[in-house]
């Protein structure tokens, strides 16, 4: 099941008919993310098989999955915004189990970005759920 979080995206995306204007939205998501401190981009956290640099910063607190991140491409930070929407807040547990695949085709992405993207969003998403299974 989607958090509200990643509810509302999927809600606001319906309201959104071209996809200028979700790009926009997307970026617009990235950028009202916290930067990830620079402490943290490191080997250790870089997400390899993307076109631009990405880290993900993980923290299970509690049994609760969380994760920061940042790109250095808007609308790969974006993308890491939509991901923190879908998986934070959830039990860790529950994180491989989510079937993120079909959670984002409800948002069309996708099919819209570029086989690089679509790569590196594939290669975020893998890092999520193998952090979480190896700590549930």
């Amino acid at each position: 099941m989607a958090t509200e979080a990643f509810e509302s995206i999927v809600e606001d995306f319906e309201f959104l008919e071209d996809w200028e204007d979700r790009y926009r939205y997307v970026i617009e998501q990235g950028k009202a993310m916290e930067p990830l401190d620079p402490a943290l981009k490191v080997d250790a956290t870089r997400v390899h098989g993307c076109a631009s640099q990405v880290w993900l910063h993980p923290q299970i607190d509690g049994g609760t999955f969380h994760f920061d991140g940042e790109s250095d491409a808007m609308i790969v930070k974006g993308l890491i915004a939509v991901l923190r929407a879908l998986y934070n807040g959830l039990p860790v547990g529950e994180v491989p189990a989510l079937d993120a695949k079909a959670q984002l085709a409800r948002l069309e992405l996708e099919s819209n970005l570029s086989s690089q993207r679509s790569n590196g969003l594939n290669s975020m998403i893998e890092r999520i759920r193998k952090t979480a299974a190896e700590a549930a």
